[in-house]
């Protein structure tokens, strides 16, 4: 008896990119046995082709990529081993290039070319997982050429295919593009590039180059829909579980567009949570429920996308020099509706005052120290377009004098305006969906 495959697993995950990519162009007959049986050979022959692309096309110290393959899908999906071992030849040129897919396989000869032989002048990036080259392909496109470095070729094989697995399911005006891949010489990522670099770069970069309130405002709301996509629009719900500055990519016209899979995780249909025992991410946006329990879900994104936004409000890092948390910083504050302490500096009052109490509500709201108070990020793009329709199932992490004061203080433009919002208030307090509170 055939073993079920585990949909959550880096084979599970592109084989079913592979599936779906296949019933597009498949015309739609009664299926027959011949055909199931020469569709699931086609199925084996795509796996056989992507491990003889990893072994022969890897230098010798990647020469042993099959059996570091085995070995993890064997713990990640029993059944994976079956189809990778015996049913290719290595003799069968067809097994190379088996599989239909939009990304290029990129020579080591080419990704060389485009970052000047990796030189540390295109080093536009470096973590603990992998190294991000700025380069220029033969056709004048910008790239971003990733190259996995972290653990041993088995842990490095298995990032590669949870990472470009994940990305097989990702296409959205927020999240970066996958161009294509490179496996001669190690494990590379290739992305589109986005001009400006990343939203820490812009924001900390430049003493001359400041950002202006629009901007600003524009970038949280492209990362709340980015955020938004992954959690609820994907086939499957992606915690990205690394959301910050750094992970926020910018194009010419700063639209935001989210990065970095590396630690992202598939989260099954009936599954609440994950529970990581590895200690991954980055201090400063990691959420309480994750530092105690290792507890991984939409929250934990959730709260670091209100980092973020107080990032963008305030300037500042969400770890300082001194290891100053800005979470910390900012809670006070945010209890008094201090507006003036909260904003950065740089903004000379120069703000939409009704954008800046709106991304102070979702960022207060979003780093609650209770993962249920959190907002989804539905609901967060909800708050941040100005419809307040989602606070009735968040009044209780609600803390209605801040809420009043700053929509007391933002909309006073006219007073039936103002009776809206009081009526609103009134009806918050009461727990009654009643009236119109959508800010637009």
């Amino acid at each position: 008896m055939e073993e079920k495959v585990d949909a959550y697993s880096p084979k599970g995950v592109l084989e079913d990119y592979f599936r779906s990519s296949d019933s597009e162009t498949s015309s739609e007959k009664e299926p027959t046995p011949d055909s199931e049986a020469n569709q699931n050979s086609k199925q084996s022959s795509r796996w056989g082709g992507l491990v003889k692309l990893l072994t022969s096309k890897s230098i010798k110290p990647l020469a042993t990529t099959v059996r570091p393959l085995r070995k993890f899908s064997k713990r990640m999906s029993s059944s994976m081993r079956d189809i990778i071992g015996p049913k290719f030849q290595a003799d069968d040129p067809e097994m190379l290039y088996p599989f239909k897919s939009p990304w290029k396989n990129f020579s080591l000869y080419e990704l060389q070319a485009a970052t000047k032989s990796f030189s540390h002048e295109n080093l536009i990036g470096k973590g603990g997982y992998a190294e991000v080259f700025k380069g220029c392909l033969q056709n004048g496109q910008p790239v971003a050429i990733k190259r996995l470095t972290r653990g041993t070729q088995e842990e490095i094989a298995g990032d590669f295919m949870a990472e470009i697995g994940i990305m097989a399911h990702v296409n959205h005006p927020n999240t970066a593009r996958l161009i294509g891949y490179g496996v001669e010489g190690g494990m590379h990522l290739v992305l589109e590039l986005s001009t400006k670099g990343s939203l820490a770069s812009v924001l900390y970069g430049s003493e001359e180059e400041k950002l202006d309130w629009g901007i600003r405002y524009k970038i949280a709301v492209g990362a709340a829909k980015g955020l938004q996509y992954l959690h609820e629009g994907c086939q499957r719900r992606i915690i990205h579980r690394d959301i910050k500055a750094a992970n926020i990519l910018l194009t010419d016209d700063f639209e935001a567009k989210i990065c970095d899979f590396g630690l992202a995780k598939w989260l099954p249909e009936k599954w609440t949570h994950h529970i990581i025992s590895n200690f991954e991410g980055t201090f400063g946006y990691l959420a309480p429920e994750f530092l105690l329990h290792g507890i991984v879900d939409e929250k934990t994104d959730v709260f670091a996308y209100g980092v973020v936004l107080l990032e963008l409000v305030t300037g500042r890092r969400a770890l300082d020099y001194s290891q100053q948390s800005l979470v910390l910083w900012a809670r006070p504050l945010l209890k008094k509706n201090s507006i003036k302490d909260l904003a950065d500096p740089s903004l000379a009052d120069e703000y939409n005052r009704r954008q800046m109490n709106l991304v102070l509500l979702a960022a207060s709201l979003c780093i609650h120290k209770s993962s249920t108070r959190r907002p989804s990020m539905s609901q967060v793009v909800q708050l941040m377009s100005g419809d307040l329709n989602c606070l009735m199932s968040l009044k209780k992490s609600i803390s209605m004098p801040i809420f009043r004061k700053a929509l007391r203080e933002e909309l006073i433009d006219t007073e039936d305006l103002n009776a809206t919002i009081r009526a609103g208030s009134r009806n918050v307090e009461a727990g009654k969906v009643t009236g119109h509170r959508n800010l637009e």
